[in-house]
């Protein structure tokens, strides 16, 4: 269910996204205990805020450690610069920014559409395609 609400809807990837670590955790443990996916395989990007620049390492050890994934695991992250209109209102407002987690495997994105709709008792054919 929470695919349904926090995934990207993608053909060939599972991706979520938020800024709940544990939310994330419960996500990478799903995929690790239901599907075999080995750590090394769930890719992390981290999206932070201008304010979060200095210490991007930090940040990004951070979810890397709350989610028990490999140095390996880290894509390129995401810094999003303050817009002028902003004038530097969002500072802190997230202190680790989001992050995402993708695996690249249609067979889970299509068994976890399928389970979502049995579930829901309803079909969504454009998710089988």
């Amino acid at each position: 269910m929470l695919y349904w609400a926090e995934g990207t809807k993608q053909r060939s990837s599972v991706e979520i996204a938020n800024s709940e670590p544990e939310l994330l955790r419960v996500f990478a443990d799903f995929l690790r205990r239901f599907f075999a996916v080995p750590s090394g395989d769930i890719y992390l990007r981290c999206n932070l805020f201008a304010d979060h620049a200095s210490r991007q390492a930090e940040v990004e050890r951070f979810w890397l450690d709350a989610l028990g994934l490999p140095p390996s695991s880290l894509r390129t992250s995401m810094v999003n610069v303050a817009s002028s209109a902003s004038k530097g209102k969002r500072t802190n407002m997230l202190p680790y920014g989001t992050a995402s987690l993708r695996v690249h495997s249609t067979r889970i994105v299509q068994t976890i559409y399928g389970s979502i709709q049995e579930l829901g008792g309803f079909t969504r054919p454009a998710w089988l395609d």
